[in-house]
C-alpha cells in the first residue's frame, strides 16, 4: 500500500517538534513492506491508499473535505481532548522512523531556512520513559491516566547516531522509581532534557541533587501555574538553589481562571518571586486572553517575559519605553507603550507596584 502521513500542525502554522506517534506508525508500516511518505501538501492526499492524520493542537486547521474521506485514520489531542484511542502496542513500542521528516527538512534548507530550526528533527532521540500524571489539572489534556507508570526503556527509542535525547514524560518525578529510570537515561552518556518540564512541587533534596549532577541539556523547566502555590513554590525554589544555579525557567499560566486585572496582578506577583530566585518565566497564555479587554497588555507581557534578553535587563516599563523609542512614527504610540499607559491610567497603584520591577535589582543570586 501507499501510506500517507499528515502532520496537521506542520501543514497549518508549522512546528519545530516532530509528531512522535506518526513516526512510530511510519516505522511499523515500512517494516511491513508498505511505502510511506510525509505529505507536505493536502493536494497530495489523493495519491495514497490510506492516510494517517494527527494534530496536537485543537486550533490547527484542516480542510473540511479531507475529514470526509473513508481512507483516513485520525488521532492526537487536537482531535480528542484525551488523545483518543491509544496506539496499538506494535506501533507504540516500535523504534520511531527518524527519517520521516528528512525530505521536509531538506526542502526547507533549500528554501533558505537554518538547520538550527530543525534540531529536534535531526539531532534528538524522542520518547516517553514514563506516562501519566496524577494531577489532572483543569487546563491540561493529560487526564487519561490516574498515576504515572513505566512506559519504555530508553533503548526502545534511542538512535545512537543522534547526540541528544528529548523526553516527553508527563510527570517524571511522580513516578516512584524515577531514579532507576534516570540511571537508564544516564547510561547512554548523552545530554538529555524533559521537554514538558518537571513538577517542582515534587522536588526533594535527593532529586534536586541528582538532577543537578546530570548532563542536562538547556534550561531546567518547571511551572508556577497558580499564585496560591506561592509558599510551596518558594520553598522548592530555595531547595533547588541549594544545589543548582543554572538558568531555570518556570512556565507561568495566565488568563485561565480569569482575564481581568486580578489575573494580571497574579502574573506580576509570580514574576517578582521568580526574579528574586534568579529564574526566568515563560508566559503561557490561555486562549481566552484574546477575548479580554486587556488582550494587548497580555501580548506585551509575553513579549517581555518570553525573551530573556529583555526580561533580565529591563523592567516592563523600560521594555515598553524602548518599543516606543524605536517606533517609526514618532507622532503615534506603539502598541506596547499604549497598552502600558492605558492600563496605568485605569490602575495606577498596580502600575506603581509592578511596572518598575527589575530582575537585576531583585535577583538575590545576581
Amino acid at each position: 500500500m501507499n501510506i500517507g502521513i499528515i502532520d496537521a500542525d506542520l501543514l497549518d502554522k508549522g512546528t519545530n517538534y516532530p509528531n512522535l506517534a506518526l513516526m512510530k506508525i511510519s516505522a511499523y508500516k515500512k517494516e511491513q513492506g508498505h511505502f510511506v511518505n510525509l505529505l507536505q501538501s493536502y493536494n497530495q492526499f489523493f495519491n495514497f491508499d490510506h492516510v494517517y492524520i494527527s494534530k496536537v493542537f485543537s486550533f490547527t486547521k484542516i480542510p473540511e473535505y479531507i475529514l470526509d474521506k473513508k481512507n483516513i485514520t485520525i488521532g492526537g489531542t487536537g482531535f480528542f481532548i484525551d488523545g483518543g484511542k491509544n496506539l496499538d502496542w506494535r506501533y507504540e513500542h516500535h523504534m520511531p522512523d527518524y527519517n520521516l521528516y528528512l525530505e521536509y527538512v531538506n526542502n526547507k534548507l533549500v528554501e533558505g531556512s537554518s538547520l538550527r530550526n530543525f534540531d529536534y528533527y535531526t539531532k534528538y532521540s524522542l520518547g516517553f520513559t514514563t506516562r501519566g500524571c496524577f494531577r489532572k489539572c483543569n487546563f491540561c489534556v493529560n487526564k487519561k491516566y490516574d498515576h504515572p507508570m513505566a512506559h519504555s526503556p530508553v533503548s526502545e527509542f534511542l538512535d545512537t547516531n543522534r547526540p541528544y535525547i528529548s523526553l516527553l514524560d508527563d510527570n517524571f518525578l511522580a513516578f516512584k522509581d524515577w531514579e532507576r529510570i534516570l540511571d537508564d537515561i544516564e547510561s547512554t552518556d548523552k545530554p538529555f532534557q524533559f521537554k514538558q518540564g518537571l513538577d517542582i512541587r515534587l522536588l526533594t533534596s535527593k532529586s534536586a541533587k541528582r538532577l543537578s549532577k546530570t548532563k542536562y541539556l538547556g534550561d531546567f523547566i518547571f511551572a508556577f501555574d497558580y499564585i496560591k502555590d506561592r509558599n510551596l513554590i518558594e520553598k522548592k525554589l530555595n531547595l533547588w538553589r541549594e544545589y543548582n544555579h543554572r538558568t531555570t525557567k518556570l512556565y507561568i499560566l495566565c488568563a485561565f481562571e480569569s482575564q481581568d486585572e486580578k489575573d494580571l496582578v497574579n502574573i506580576f506577583e509570580r514574576l517578582k518571586i521568580l526574579m528574586s530566585y534568579g529564574c526566568i518565566p515563560y508566559l503561557m497564555r490561555y486562549q481566552k486572553y484574546k477575548d479580554s479587554i486587556y488582550k494587548d497588555i497580555y501580548i506585551q507581557l509575553a513579549r517581555w517575559c518570553n525573551q530573556p534578553q529583555f526580561f533580565k535587563k529591563m523592567s516592563f516599563r523600560e521594555f515598553c519605553e524602548a518599543n516606543q523609542y524605536y517606533h517609526k512614527n514618532k507622532k503615534t504610540l506603539c502598541k506596547a507603550y499604549k497598552s502600558m499607559l492605558d492600563f496605568e491610567i485605569m490602575f495606577p497603584l498596580i502600575a506603581k507596584k509592578y511596572f518598575n520591577l527589575k530582575y537585576e535589582k531583585i535577583n538575590r543570586y545576581f
